[in-house]
C-alpha cells in the first residue's frame, strides 16, 4: 500500500509528506541505519499522544452530556489505551508501513501493539504539525468515530458474540456457528477472516489479528444488520 492510499484510508492528504514519512520511521530503523537523534517518530508519537487524548476528551465533553467526570474520564483511559489505539491501527493497516530495523522486523515487531499504537500516535502528531488541530480532530474522529459512539451509548466494553447468543435464544433455540474462511499473511503477522452462521444461514463476516478478534467483528456485525435478530 502506498502512503497515497493510507491517505485515502484516514481521509487526509498531507502537504509535507515527509512529516509521514517520519511517523512511519521506527527508531530501530534509524539506530540500524545510523541516523541521528530525533530522525525517528518518537517526537511525533509524543506530540500525538498528547492531542489524541484532548480531542478523545473534548468529544465525550460534548457529546456524552449524562456521563460524571468520573465516567468521562474512565471512559476517555479506554479509548486512548494501547489496545485501542493498536486495534484501529491495524483496521487501517498502518502497520505495512513502518520502515523497522531488520532486527524489529525478526521478531515480529510490525504486529506488536505498541509499535502500532506508537506509529498512530505519531501520524496523528504529523497531521497536527501538517494541518493543526482542526486537521487532525478529523482524522482521529474519522478513525475513532465507532468506538467513541459505543462509548457515549454505554458499549464501549460489549462481549458482541454473547449479545449476539442472548438476542437469537430469546427468539428460540439457535445454532451458532464460527468458520474460519481464510488466514492471510506470515505466521507472525496472520489477519484471520471468520463467517458467522445462525442455523446455517452466512449472518455476518468479520477479521481480526487472532480467530477471537474475527469472531466478535462477525458478531458485531450481526447485530448492526439485525437480520434475523
Amino acid at each position: 500500500m502506498s502512503n497515497c492510499d493510507f491517505q485515502n484510508r484516514i481521509g487526509y492528504r498531507f502537504n509535507d509528506e515527509t512529516l509521514l514519512d517520519k511517523a512511519f520511521t521506527h527508531s530501530s530503523y534509524t539506530k540500524e541505519k545510523r541516523g541521528r537523534a530525533g530522525d525517528d517518530n518518537e517526537r511525533l508519537e509524543f506530540l500525538g499522544d498528547a492531542f489524541f487524548n484532548a480531542i478523545i476528551g473534548e468529544e465525550l465533553f460534548r457529546k456524552a452530556e449524562h456521563l460524571e467526570e468520573g465516567q468521562l474520564t474512565k471512559f476517555r483511559a479506554r479509548l486512548v489505551c494501547e489496545k485501542s489505539l493498536a486495534y484501529h491501527g491495524r483496521q487501517i493497516e498502518i502497520g505495512k508501513h513502518v520502515s523497522l530495523g531488520k532486527g524489529e522486523e525478526f521478531i515480529g515487531g510490525r504486529n506488536r501493539d505498541a509499535m502500532i499504537a506508537d506509529t498512530l500516535e505519531a501520524v496523528i502528531g504529523a497531521v497536527f504539525l501538517d494541518g493543526g488541530y482542526e486537521a487532525a480532530k478529523g482524522v482521529v474522529l474519522r478513525i475513532f468515530e465507532n468506538r467513541i459512539g459505543d462509548a457515549i451509548n454505554g458499549k464501549l466494553d460489549n462481549d458482541y458474540k454473547t449479545e449476539l447468543q442472548e438476542a437469537l435464544q430469546a427468539k428460540g433455540e439457535t445454532k451458532i456457528a464460527y468458520t474460519v474462511e481464510r488466514e492471510e499473511g506470515p505466521e507472525h503477522d496472520k489477519t484471520f477472516h471468520v463467517n458467522l452462521f445462525c442455523n446455517g444461514t452466512l449472518t455476518g463476516k468479520g477479521r481480526g489479528k487472532s480467530k477471537k478478534e474475527a469472531e466478535q467483528n462477525a458478531a458485531k456485525e450481526a447485530l448492526e444488520r439485525g437480520e434475523g435478530i
